[in-house]
């Protein structure tokens, strides 16, 4: 028989009219059994529960009603339902725990916390440890802004063993106070987490970017404890400016990785930059170098400067060896070895110039050989070496030059036979120069000649003529064959002596035109005027000859020529050299150096345009403006190689004498290219700007 509801509800209603209350609940007790979720049913039980004193059954129909409208999504009313309960029996964990996720929910955190803490008291009372802790938590994730109830939730997680889970939330923290501009807290948090997690490498390295963040390099340093974080933290040390600190922190991360090859590299660079070469070979080797040119040049010079010479040539063979356009980085390091270890110099730079030989560069590899021997004077080896390749490369002036330096070298070594046989060459080559004599008498006296003045000019008369090893003198000679005597000559016809003018006082040898032989006789030139001579003045000028033929010149004249071809090819070739020098020394830094070797390439026209412009732009990069200006409108004065070079180099000027102030100047080039080029670069606009300045006055 099916269960009727409406009478069990009027029955009821006759038991709480005639006051039987327990009928009443029993009547209802049915409805409940039958229809568990007539809510109102119940709700209307636990109130007669209540009023008959059974308190205990009437909080379990409440209970179970807020429970199904809770997970019905009624929260009010289930709230409501709670805190009836919570009148019954005030500290009911579960209408607190229930209630306060209500108010959670809805926003109502003050409520949400004051029933957390009630239940948090209520366990605390009965020492249950875990169970506060399990509180604490649940407050912290209330809400995201209050860290100090989430870093008190994050010491409870670590009070129930959840050590994970509270180094976890205290980095979030800390990441989110970072986020919010407040380190220090930040810092603060991740110090706890580190303290709960001595092993976190995350929670470390978060915290040593935290210090190195604020500017606290000293707890930082304290923080760093491995060779990765000790690196980071020199490259940071060293962007700041702190160098001692960066060394430190270096040598610190090179014990704990003493296997690292780009560590030791690093400090060796460090060291070698400080001039502490001795630090810098504890950590520098051919290992560690590997295969970076850099690094191997820095092994080189720390061996060559320090006491394994040996090995550090050995680098350098291999250095050109693997790269030989290293070889002027060579030579300019064997330049700073001269002016302390000058024979590890040399050989350095010795090494350079038959590098530079193998790719038959001979003006490149004269050049480091005259710069050592302008840093090291009289060091006979390296002039020998370097007359030698001037030899094989044809370079005669610098071999002129290497030679008389040479001889000097002999003399002062006390060397008389090597130095008397190139003083004689010198002469024989050029017995017009007062130095080459000069040469030659010194070397006499060293050899004890009792009468060196008289040797001196027993040989500029022609009496006992000097011999050269210049065959260029000789003009052409005929073949010989090897074994076969040459046949004689035949007689040469005799040639009438010219009869002197009659206004002559005295009789001058005839002298053939350019050194040329006339027809059968034979090359030779006849010196029979002495050296003083040369330069003493006649007592009176001679008359002039009526109709000079147009191919004879007087002894005077031809010297003169030659002095002068001489000092052009050799005043060229320097030129030439002191460029090659110049652009090395840019190339490596040395800005003074290279401005003077510059200064002297730049007198030679054929060189003007390459060595003044760089020059100009030497001083344009140093602010050195009316300098700039200056060299610029040198090199604007020389041809230049191609149109755009020349296009390059007004704008430049422009551009500078602009930036200088000088307006009207700058107008009147970026006009005239823009005649010129037209479209070139942004001559245009700047045309139009300054014309605009220039109208403003």
């Amino acid at each position: 028989m099916p269960f009727d509801r409406a009478a069990t509800l009027r029955n009821a209603e006759k038991f709480l009219r005639q006051g039987k209350l327990d009928s009443a609940i029993a009547e209802y007790l049915r409805i409940v059994e039958d229809q568990p979720r007539d809510l109102n049913a119940a709700n209307t039980l636990g109130d007669l529960y209540q009023r008959a004193g059974k308190t205990d059954k009437a909080i379990e129909q409440f209970i179970r009603i807020a429970d199904s409208l809770t997970e019905e999504g009624f929260l009010s009313k289930a709230a409501a339902l709670y805190k009836k309960v919570l009148k019954l029996r005030p500290d009911d964990e579960h209408a607190l725990m229930q209630g306060a996720e209500i108010a959670a929910s809805q926003g109502l955190l003050a409520d949400a916390r004051t029933y957390l803490n009630a239940v948090a008291d209520r366990r605390r009372n009965r020492k249950d440890v875990r169970g506060v802790a399990q509180i604490q938590i649940r407050l912290g994730s209330l809400d995201p802004e209050d860290y100090e109830a989430r870093r008190a939730a994050a010491a409870a997680r670590i009070q129930i063993e959840d050590l994970a889970g509270g180094i976890e939330e205290l980095k979030n923290i800390a990441a989110e106070l970072a986020e919010k501009g407040r380190p220090a807290d930040a810092i603060a948090a991740l110090t706890e987490a580190a303290k709960l997690g001595p092993d976190d490498r995350e929670v470390h390295a978060r915290l040593l970017d935290a210090f190195v963040e604020t500017g606290d390099f000293a707890r930082a340093r304290q923080c760093a404890t491995t060779a990765d974080e000790l690196r980071a933290l020199a490259t940071t040390f060293e962007s700041k400016g702190h160098d001692a600190e960066a060394l430190s922190a270096l040598c610190d991360a090179a014990r704990l990785a003493p296997d690292d090859a780009d560590l030791k590299a690093r400090l060796a660079r460090t060291f070698v930059a400080r001039g502490e070469m001795a630090r810098a070979a504890e950590y520098l080797t051919v290992e560690t170098a590997g295969s970076d040119p850099a690094l191997l040049m820095m092994l080189a010079e720390m061996h060559l400067r320090g006491d394994q010479a040996e090995q550090g040539l050995a680098v350098v063979r291999r250095i050109l060896a693997e790269d030989p356009s290293r070889r002027e980085q060579i030579a300019i390091m064997g330049w700073t070895l001269a002016e302390t270890v000058p024979e590890v110099g040399f050989r350095t730079i010795e090494m350079a110039a038959d590098a530079a030989v193998a790719q038959s560069d001979w003006a490149s590899a004269a050049a480091a050989l005259q710069e050592f021997v302008t840093r090291v004077p009289n060091h006979i080896p390296a002039l020998m070496r370097l007359v030698e390749i001037c030899v094989d490369g044809g370079l005669e002036a610098t071999m002129y030059s290497a030679q008389a330096q040479l001889a000097d070298a002999y003399i002062a070594a006390g060397s008389a036979a090597e130095a008397l046989v190139i003083a004689e060459d010198l002469v024989a080559r050029e017995p017009w120069e007062r130095s080459n004599v000069e040469r030659f008498r010194r070397a006499l006296e060293l050899m004890g000649e009792p009468d060196p003045e008289g040797v001196i000019a027993e040989r500029l008369s022609g009496q006992s003529p000097f011999t050269s090893t210049d065959l260029t003198l000789l003009g052409d000679l005929p073949d010989f064959e090897p074994h076969e005597k040459a046949p004689a000559p035949p007689p040469a016809p005799p040639v009438e002596e010219p009869a002197p003018p009659a206004a002559a006082s005295t009789a001058t040898p005839p002298v053939h035109s350019s050194l040329e032989p006339a027809d059968g006789a034979e090359h030779e030139i006849d010196l029979t005027i002495s050296l003083d001579s040369l330069d003493a003045e006649p007592d009176a000028p001679p008359e002039p000859e009526p109709e000079p033929q147009p191919r004879s010149d007087n002894l005077d004249g031809v010297f003169e020529r030659l002095r002068s071809d001489a000092a052009k090819r050799t005043a060229n070739e320097q030129a030439r050299q002191a460029y090659v020098r110049g652009t090395a020394l840019h190339e490596s830094g040395d800005l003074d150096g290279a401005i003077a070797a510059l200064k002297e390439a730049s007198r030679a026209p054929s060189l003007r345009f390459e060595a003044a412009s760089l020059l100009a732009r030497i001083y344009r990069k140093r602010g050195v403006a009316l300098e700039a200006i200056e060299w610029f409108e040198r090199a604007a004065e020389a041809p230049a190689p191609t149109a755009d070079d020349a296009h390059l180099l007004l704008y430049e000027l422009a551009d500078t004498l602009e930036s200088s102030g000088e307006v009207a100047r700058a107008l009147a080039i970026f006009m005239a290219l823009q005649s010129e080029a037209d479209g070139y670069r942004d001559v245009g606009s700047r045309v139009d700007r300054l014309s605009k300045v220039q109208a403003r006055g």
